[in-house]
């Protein structure tokens, strides 16, 4: 791990997030009145620690709690945990599968066909990844003490035969109120976004550009809304991702910081829109101390 890296870990948060707002947009973020989504969710880093987060950014953990809050029948089935990348038995996995760490967002190794993999090389993919703290990049701290581990899981496949589109939920102040589609994952991925009614919505972030065409409504849409308003109770804002295997709903994962508040939304007022729909305790108060001041001129 080189020196530079080290020496930023010892920096405080608040500094940390700043310079780091400042090399994406050129510029610092308010934490005293924060407006847009982005630097609300450099504000919720900061300010809304829940210790029940930690578990629920957790690959492995998670599963136990979705079970609890929603049903077994909405967890992707888990064949296997481990500590180390050196555990996993290939011999004794399917020939299709997932692995994971659960540590991080990213670390990720689809297989469609064992016999074509390089196991040496996913084993050293996950032993590097589980060296690493995620949460010294972003400053999201539910990850900070997330134990580092492997998951497999079962090989999901949707309508299509081939893979799995991700519907993800965005939900503000527990309330569902936009829609990502991404699909294509496997040539050229793309994401596009609609609203709960299922109409198309001008606006494009996430690292995929937007596609050509629109899809139908999903017949599971009913379902997947309320069900992400019940994990999104409580919170400000949580992205919540589905997928839809064998005609029925499975839970992907948690996000409580959507691209870690750092990725450019375009057209940018979407930015302003997206931040007005997350309704912090900070708002009211500036919205006092504003009134508060008009009245006294």
């Amino acid at each position: 791990m080189s020196i530079k890296r080290e020496l930023f870990k010892l920096l405080p948060d608040k500094i940390y997030l700043q310079l780091q707002y400042y090399k994406y947009f050129k510029k610092f973020i308010n934490f005293k009145h924060p407006k847009t989504f982005n630097e609300k969710l450099q504000w919720l880093k900061l300010n809304d620690k829940k210790k029940q987060y930690t578990e629920l950014v957790d690959k492995y953990q998670f599963k136990k709690v979705i079970s609890q809050k929603l049903g077994e029948e909405y967890v992707v089935p888990l064949i296997n945990v481990y500590d180390q990348a050196d555990e996993i038995d290939f011999d004794q996995l399917p020939n299709q599968f997932v692995l994971k760490a659960t540590h991080d967002s990213g670390s990720v190794f689809i297989c469609k066909d064992k016999n074509a993999i390089d196991i040496p090389k996913v084993r050293n993919f996950f032993n590097q990844s589980l060296k690493i703290n995620y949460f010294y990049g972003t400053r999201e701290w539910p990850y900070k003490h997330v134990k580092p581990r492997i998951i497999a899981e079962q090989y999901l496949i949707d309508e299509s035969g081939f893979e799995l589109k991700d519907y993800k939920v965005f939900c503000f102040n527990g309330v569902p109120k936009l829609i990502g589609l991404v699909k294509g994952r496997t040539n050229t991925p793309t994401e596009d976004f609609y609203s709960t009614e299922w109409k198309k919505v001008d606006i494009e972030f996430g690292g995929y550009p937007n596609s050509t065409t629109i899809m139908e409504k999903p017949v599971f849409l009913e379902e997947m809304l309320r069900l992400s308003s019940l994990l999104a109770k409580d919170t400000y804002f949580l992205r919540v991702d589905w997928n839809y295997a064998n005609q029925h709903l499975k839970l992907g994962e948690l996000t409580f910081y959507e691209t870690a508040g750092l990725e450019t939304i375009k057209p940018d007022q979407w930015n302003h829109q997206l931040g007005e729909w997350i309704q912090l305790p900070i708002d009211k108060t500036y919205k006092n101390r504003k009134y508060k001041r008009k009245a006294r001129n």
